[in-house]
């Protein structure tokens, strides 16, 4: 039988979700926690990768397991164990042949940039101190609905079949001394919003013009696009499925 999982975690210690062969990620201490409780061997298949030190608060991944266990109950012993910097919200079986990682529909993230140092923040958003403007950055951001080609935001050597990304949200909001960047999309490439988040702020200081996106885009080179941005102010927040993968009446 198939499962999902829902989870989230704080990205800070760790090497990003996928495993690594000499450093500790999420994936792996969430494996070890899960065949440790079922008291067999658990592989998981993350919905997508997170890079180092980036944060997740919904994250999901699918197992197969073929005993039994009661969801709610399975919740509470994986949160007794798991390290206090990842916690499961959820476990419910779906369809065999449901896919984590394929049958997504979308992903949305937030980036968070501090406009004002914050002793409390400076690990979770990106300090920037300088005036950003915000008018400009959303105007920015209306460029993106009109290209599916994001090659000039993908780290450079990535082993992918297209570039095409479906952007479906792209904004900028102000929330007391704080910036969120929202965007959601079918996929994402590597390092893509980082990337894109440093174009933005080139913008918002007057180092670029919205304009010059269209340029940047059609160029595809990652050279010509924004730096990247530190991974500890990036959070993925939500993952779209469609409701037919549940097994009907078991939720």
């Amino acid at each position: 039988m198939r499962f999902f999982i829902e989870l989230s975690y704080n990205g800070k210690t760790y090497h990003g979700w996928q495993n690594q062969p000499n450093a500790i990620s999420v994936q792996e201490v969430l494996e070890k926690a899960m065949s440790t409780i079922l008291k067999t061997e658990i592989s998981i298949m993350g919905a997508g990768r997170t890079d180092a030190g980036v944060h997740a608060s919904q994250m999901f991944a699918h197992f197969d397991f073929d005993g039994s266990f009661e969801s709610k109950d399975l919740v509470y012993k994986l949160n007794s164990f798991l390290p206090k910097d990842i916690a499961v919200t959820s476990i419910f079986e779906v369809k065999p042949d449901v896919h984590a990682r394929f049958h997504a529909l979308s992903r949305m993230y937030h980036y968070k940039i501090s406009t004002s140092k914050n002793v409390f923040e400076y690990d979770y958003a990106y300090e920037v101190h300088l005036p950003l403007n915000v008018a400009a950055m959303n105007e920015a951001c209306k460029i993106l609905f009109q290209y599916k080609d994001f090659q000039c935001f993908s780290k450079s050597n990535t082993d992918v079949k297209t570039y095409n990304c479906d952007i479906m949200e792209a904004f900028w909001s102000e929330k007391e001394n704080q910036l969120i960047f929202t965007i959601k999309a079918d996929r994402f490439l590597r390092n893509m919003v980082r990337a894109i988040v440093g174009t933005m702020v080139n913008i918002g200081l007057g180092k670029l013009k919205p304009e010059d996106l269209h340029q940047i885009i059609s160029s595809k080179n990652r050279s010509e696009a924004g730096f990247s941005v530190p991974a500890h102010g990036l959070y993925l927040v939500e993952i779209a499925y469609p409701e037919t993968i549940k097994l009907e009446n078991k939720i």
